[in-house]
This record gives structure tokens, C-alpha cells and sequence, in this order.
């Protein structure tokens, strides 16, 4: 299985104009977005894409896209905006863990992910290595303004409910 990791960034009139700007920053706009938890299947390869990941999306027009999440957005001007999902992944089996934080520094959000990811690994009694993270920000100036990074596990249609990103993709 491949999971792709993409961040993005949007304005826009309002808040929800901004959020739907930085889905289409990342490339995921005209999907239907099922928020998942955080865990990472084993023999998965996590993909990291600088910005869009739509090219690496199976899929069209409405179908589900099953994701983790994280994104932070405000209209007041000067303000910052920071989004991250970082992850752990056991070298030998490619199981892991993903969290998702948002916040108005980049440090406060990286920080939240090592402190977390630490946390989770802690409660399971596992060590799965190195932390591994996809951070973006941005500011807020004339509009309302998002920061969103997202880990797509997969997409289906409605049509049947058949999963459009086969296992080895």
C-alpha cells in the first residue's frame, strides 16, 4: 500500500473559501474527505510529495478519499496559520503512526508532533524509529487564509464502493 503526504495553502473570503483553496493547493479539492485515525497499515510505503498530490490520485469527481488530516485557518490579519501530520513507521514491517496538529507557529506544531508520536509509541510499547513530518504554514493578510497537510490513504467510488488505489500502488 502507498500512503501520499501533500500540503498546501489557501485564501479566500472567508475561512471555509480559504479551506476549500488549500484542498485545492494540494490537489484533493473535488474528492469527498473521510477523516481517518492514525494508524499506518503494515507494508505500507509513506510517499511525500512537495505540494499536489493530485497526479498521484486514482479517482474523479466526487468519489471518497480517505485521509488524515491537519489544518489550521483564521481571518485575522497577521496572524500565522500551521498545519503538520507526522509519522513513525517500523523499518521491517512499514507499520506505524500518524498524528495530525495545527497551531499559529511552526515550532509549536513540530514540537506537537515529536511530543505526541512519542507519547503513542510510549502507550504501545513500541519503538518504530526516526519521526518523520510534512509541516506548511502560511500567514494571514487580506483574506482569511488555511494551512493543510494530508496523508491519502485511498480513493472509492460510489458506484460500487470498489477501492480505486490497489495495494502495491
Amino acid at each position: 500500500m502507498k500512503i501520499h503526504v501533500g500540503s498546501g495553502t489557501g485564501t479566500g473570503p472567508t475561512t471555509l473559501a480559504a479551506f476549500d483553496s488549500a484542498l485545492n493547493d494540494v490537489g484533493i479539492a473535488n474528492y469527498n474527505l473521510l477523516l481517518l485515525s492514525s494508524v499506518i497499515p503494515p507494508q505500507t510505503d509513506v510517499t511525500i510529495h512537495d505540494g499536489r498530490i493530485s497526479e498521484a490520485m486514482p479517482g474523479t469527481w466526487g468519489d471518497r478519499l480517505y485521509v488524515v488530516m491537519a489544518e489550521q485557518r483564521t481571518d485575522t490579519a497577521g496572524e500565522e496559520v500551521w498545519a503538520g501530520v507526522g509519522w513513525v513507521q517500523d523499518p521491517e514491517t512499514g507499520r506505524g503512526l500518524f498524528v495530525e496538529h495545527e497551531g499559529h507557529s511552526e515550532s509549536k506544531v513540530r514540537d506537537d508532533i515529536r511530543k505526541t508520536l512519542g507519547a503513542l509509541m510510549e502507550t504501545r510499547k513500541v519503538d518504530f524509529g526516526p519521526i518523520h513530518m510534512q509541516v506548511v504554514g502560511t500567514t494571514c493578510t487580506d483574506e482569511p487564509a488555511c494551512a493543510m497537510v494530508v496523508a491519502v490513504y485511498q480513493a472509492s467510488d460510489w458506484r460500487n464502493g470498489a477501492h480505486l488505489m490497489e495495494e502495491g500502488e
